[in-house]
């Protein structure tokens, strides 16, 4: 063995130089050298024993290098699938950055544990310590969140856009759509004021939009007299909406009788509109009406006070 001949060689050198005391200087470095060198083959089969743990991790590094690469690779590629799919959905530019940075968020986080794990990095606190962070998070900004989610759903399902009138149940309040934000959305409603509404309250609310359609039909009721004739009201009504030139004329201009009140007999009036000229065709008609029923002597009942004074 190597140490032998390590003894060996030093003892032949302290013979040759040690005069009188060769034996005692040979069993003392003999025995150092051969402490020596049972150290150096402790760790080399330390090494030894080593080795295929060394090799395994660097197959592991190796692996790991190579679910990196292609990771990086398919995220590209789901990444440009998920942009096409939002450029044919018409998505508000702001939403899909957004989205598409999330979604590469979360898709190096998956791949980051993925190597991790492959590494042999024990991941699952790691996922629990997300989990948790996540969990706290959403419930700090639970009201935020709700809002957050509206705003995507608002800008993927697109119940309105901006310009459009909407009106919501819930409140009431109802106006011309100026924005919309991930979290809010801002109207302006007919007299000039800023409205500000929650996406949250607006996705989990019914909506009209007065705006979705390019038409819309005009309903005007009017109460005349039962001494009236009806046929010259409904005559008249009709001929007005034949003459306006916002009315759509290929659509049906219909008069009809209402319904039969105790002081009154109601007619109706329904004609067709672009959306935009909707507000000019209901008032000029409402106007118009009143004006022909004055010049043709038809009476539009209203109630009336009578007062005796006893003197």
């Amino acid at each position: 063995m190597l140490a032998d001949r390590i003894i060996k060689a030093a003892a032949d050198i302290a013979e040759t130089s040690v005069d009188g005391a060769t034996e005692p200087a040979t069993e003392v470095i003999g025995e150092s050298l051969k402490e020596t060198v049972e150290k150096a083959n402790q760790f080399l089969d330390h090494l030894e024993n080593m080795v295929p743990s060394i090799i395994n991790f660097g197959i592991n590094i190796l692996i790991a290098i190579v679910i990196f690469g292609f990771g990086k690779i398919l995220i590209r590629c789901l990444l440009k699938i998920c942009n096409k799919f939002f450029d044919k959905a018409n998505m508000e530019i702001s939403v899909k950055k957004f989205l598409l940075s999330l979604i590469k968020t979360i898709l190096f986080v998956i791949l980051a544990i993925t190597i991790c794990g492959q590494l042999g990095i024990e991941t699952t606190s790691f996922i629990a310590v997300i989990g948790s962070a996540g969990l706290a998070l959403g419930l700090a900004f639970q009201g935020s969140l709700s809002n957050f989610a509206g705003g995507v759903l608002i800008l993927l399902m697109k119940p309105f856009k901006v310009g459009d009138y909407i009106s919501e149940s819930g409140t009431g309040r109802e106006g011309t759509v100026q924005q919309i934000d991930i979290c809010y959305t801002t109207l302006i409603t007919p007299d000039n004021k800023k409205v500000v509404i929650p996406n949250g309250n607006l996705s989990n609310s019914s909506l009209t939009n007065a705006s979705a359609f390019e038409k819309r039909r005009v309903d005007i009721e009017v109460g005349i007299s039962y001494s009236a004739d009806i046929s010259v009201a409904k005559m008249e009504m009709e001929n007005l909406a034949n003459n306006h030139s916002l009315i759509l004329k290929e659509e049906e201009i219909f008069s009809f009788v209402s319904n039969l009140d105790s002081s009154q007999v109601t007619l109706g009036l329904r004609v067709w509109c672009q959306t935009s000229d909707y507000w000019t065709v209901k008032f000029d008609l409402t106007e118009g009406i009143k004006k022909i029923f004055d010049e043709k002597g038809i009476e539009i009942p209203f109630n009336q006070l009578v007062v005796h004074l006893d003197n």
